[in-house]
């Protein structure tokens, strides 16, 4: 798939999100390796530690349905309707990738716009990431 569709799918998503607080919208959008795409958003809550990033929202519907594997994320967020910057995961959300996705070869696709985004590896945002590999 290319980014361009997968962005336009995390634009998409980006709609849904749940921010009454922050009023930073996320969507991600997460292509497997079986070729489904699972959208995420932000979803907040005023107890805050409750609250869910776009891309663990992702990848937890794709995972509740049996998927193990991934390709890509397209990730786009910022406050209200702009899009100004690139919206890179959180801590929290690398660590969640690290545990279902080869750090060498999942792509990570930041976009401000479809025509605006750059790509990265999952080991280039999380270098010497611990994942499952560490506890063999």
């Amino acid at each position: 798939m290319e980014n361009e569709k997968l962005i336009c799918l995390a634009l998409e998503a980006r709609n849904k999100a749940y921010v009454p607080y922050s009023n930073y919208k996320v969507g991600a959008a997460l292509l497997s390796k079986s070729g489904k795409v699972y959208q995420g958003c932000n979803i907040e809550n005023a107890a805050y530690t409750p609250t869910n990033c776009a891309e663990r929202t992702a990848f937890f519907k794709a995972i509740s349905e049996g998927e193990r594997e991934f390709e890509a994320i397209a990730i786009v967020g910022g406050h209200q309707e702009e899009l100004t910057t690139y919206a890179y995961p959180c801590g929290v959300c690398r660590q969640v990738m690290m545990e279902f996705c080869h750090p060498e070869h999942f792509k990570i696709i930041t976009a401000i716009s479809m025509d605006n985004y750059v790509e990265c590896t999952l080991s280039e945002l999380l270098p010497n990431g611990f994942g499952p590999a560490n506890l063999i």
